[in-house]
């Protein structure tokens, strides 16, 4: 009998999936940073954090255009841009929201919100591609917001930080509900989670 052959993740890699785990690496880096800015509270970690999302959107759109180019793309390099994304432009962004002082009860459940609407617009995009491409190789429209678009939300955080509002400082400030603290600012999450699994179509540039 031939048995089949194994499966080679080296082999299955191209030259778009190292730019994919760039955009991971990025992503990685920028938890790091806000886990050491909470350990030392040296505000240039949280800069650091911030600035590390644009570069991961950087590798996130090269590896797309790098794999369009050398027109070799995998299944593997579809779900490793899908799991680099939910790092780099989910997890990051609520854990940098949470290092700039949203860190109420209600902050958190609005942060774990945002994070797993992301995680099923990625994952509602990967069962509908092929649907939405309508036959062709490319998809002509996204369906929701791209979890990309959680940069805008990193620049705003980064904004806050540069003019050190963060903390008790944060714009905004803070509501008391039922002994739980919000911070109005975190419910530009819950919009940009609740408009990354709407139905609404966005053309694909």
């Amino acid at each position: 009998m031939n048995r089949p052959k194994p499966f080679s993740m080296i082999r299955e890699f191209h030259l778009a999936d190292w730019f994919t785990l760039g955009n991971a690496f990025a992503g990685v880096g920028a938890l790091f940073s806000v886990m050491t800015y909470l350990q030392e509270q040296a505000i240039v970690h949280l800069y650091y954090a911030c600035w590390l999302i644009p570069l991961a959107l950087i590798f996130d759109v090269l590896d797309g255009r790098i794999a369009r180019w050398r027109q070799k793309s995998s299944a593997m390099g579809r779900e490793l841009d899908s799991l680099a994304d939910v790092i780099s432009f989910g997890v990051a962004p609520a854990a940098i929201a949470y290092g700039c002082g949203m860190q109420g009860l209600y902050d958190r459940i609005v942060l774990v919100f945002f994070v797993a609407c992301g995680v099923s617009r990625l994952a509602r995009y990967n069962v509908t591609a092929e649907k939405l491409s309508e036959g062709s190789d490319k998809v002509k429209y996204f369906e929701g917001t791209p979890i990309p678009t959680s940069l805008v939300l990193v620049a705003i955080l980064g904004a806050a930080a540069a003019q050190g509002a963060i903390g008790e400082r944060l714009w905004g400030g803070v509501i008391t509900l039922g002994g739980f603290q919000l911070h109005p600012l975190v419910l530009l999450f819950a919009l940009s989670g609740s408009l990354m699994v709407s139905r609404i179509r966005i053309p694909k540039i």
